[in-house]
């Protein structure tokens, strides 16, 4: 997965294909990409919150969500504590890969080209998400 590590949240393959879509589990637990423009959520900016769609975690508030006419959803702070990064060296490049700070999920990719305050962007595949507008 992302990292070496143990996460809170450990399941196989098998249970984990259960659970998410076949898109879903190409993302999260194979290192997929969502083709740009796909997601709904690239549109979505009404308030509310970001989770996992794999275990739920809370990841982003959507007061730091941005139009970065990339294709997926972006935004340039996550909640603190719910992601994790790590290094990736595929595609003949070295980007800094995101993922679920609970689960391990590969969310997307976080570059140096956001606006302020952080300069970030969070570019995550909007399969990886689910968002839950404020009641």
């Amino acid at each position: 997965m992302a990292a070496q590590k143990d996460f809170e949240i450990q399941k196989t393959d098998a249970e984990w294909q259960a659970q998410l879509s076949p898109e879903a589990f190409k993302v999260l637990r194979k290192h997929g990409t969502e083709r740009a423009g796909s997601s709904p959520l690239d549109k979505v900016y009404e308030p509310g919150s970001y989770f996992c769609s794999g275990c739920g975690t809370e990841l982003f508030k959507s007061d730091t969500k941005f139009n970065s006419g990339t294709g997926w959803p972006s935004f340039y702070l996550p909640i603190e504590g719910a992601v994790e990064t790590t290094v990736d060296r595929t595609l003949f490049m070295t980007r800094t890969e995101v993922h679920c700070a609970k689960c391990g999920g590969h969310l997307g990719h976080v570059f140096n080209d956001g606006p302020k305050p952080t300069g970030l962007r969070y570019c995550m595949n909007g399969v990886s998400l689910e968002f839950k507008a404020n009641a």
